[in-house]
């Protein structure tokens, strides 16, 4: 049964905390909100006055630009996917798997456009231990939704039938993307770092074997530049990812490259308000054009 009244308990808390007359009076001029933009000004001023985090403020507008954004907002393209063939052998493609390093992989016949279901990595332990190993006795049923599908729709129908993966595909039922629930939390809750992400040295640029060097979206140009040897300037935006948006007019999605300078950035992570990790690479002289790709 639920009490009307405040309990005592509750009634001490707010003794220790007098209300002033203008606080009272405030209460009873002042409307409730009656927009989003409304509330999240009064979430604004909420952090800007310390009762809420920076972090539980971003979560919350996190959570209303989900109900904004689709599926084509954050999909990865169709040319990105890491897809397997089914007609391919297990040597060839568990490597890739393990180069990849998804838990999950749409699989395919023929074509991208005719997916026939989804391989769990961990169901390739079954290689090692059956003798008659059959890929497409392994795959678990896919889910089509469409690019028009709304996130927060999106995420309930993955929670309810725990499903983490989800092939988008276009008006005349070709296949433009994938979304995993990964792609939608981080919406909400910002980049989700794996094991394969930035370790805990506090280093914003990692070299590779292969000559790049992946980057944290929030590394300064300046840092950038010292490492790299570039000469971009810093004049309008301070960061790495700042500058991959500016040059592009918006913020790009995972997968999108684009060249600046003599330097290819490819987008590892980034969700609709930033840019989280970036691939860059040094182009030969020859190949320099400063043309997006």
């Amino acid at each position: 049964m639920n009490d009307s009244y405040p309990s005592p308990k509750f009634s001490a808390k707010l003794a220790d905390k007098p209300r002033t007359l203008l606080e009272r009076l405030t209460d009873l001029i002042s409307p409730e909100p009656e927009s989003r933009d409304e509330l999240l000004e009064i979430l604004q001023d909420a952090h800007a006055r310390h009762l809420i985090d920076a972090e539980s403020l971003s979560m919350i507008e996190g959570v209303f630009e989900v109900s904004d954004l689709c599926a084509r907002d954050i999909m990865v393209p169709r040319a990105q996917m890491d897809a397997i063939n089914v007609t391919d052998t297990p040597e060839t493609f568990i490597p890739f798997v393990q180069l990849t390093a998804h838990s999950r992989f749409p699989v395919y016949e023929d074509s991208r456009d005719n997916i026939i279901g989804v391989l769990l990595a961990k169901d390739l332990l079954r290689y090692f231990t059956d003798t008659d190993f059959n890929l497409r006795q392994l795959l678990r049923p896919a889910v089509f939704i469409p690019e028009s599908k709304r996130l927060n729709i999106l995420l309930r129908e993955f929670r309810v039938n725990r499903n983490h993966i989800a092939i988008v595909v276009d008006e005349y039922g070709g296949v433009a993307g994938l979304v995993t629930i990964e792609d939608v939390l981080e919406q909400i809750v910002g980049d989700i770092e794996d094991e394969y992400d930035f370790d805990d040295t506090g280093d914003n640029i990692i070299p590779s074997q292969d000559g790049s060097f992946r980057v944290r979206g929030l590394t300064e140009i300046e840092q950038f530049n010292e490492t790299l040897g570039t000469q971009f300037s810093d004049e309008e935006v301070d960061t790495v990812g700042g500058l991959v948006s500016s040059t592009l007019g918006r913020v790009p999605t995972r997968g999108e490259k684009v060249e600046i300078e003599g330097v290819q950035f490819e987008v590892v992570r980034a969700d609709a308000r930033q840019v989280h990790v970036l691939v860059a690479r040094k182009l030969p002289p020859v190949l320099h054009d400063s043309a997006v790709a």
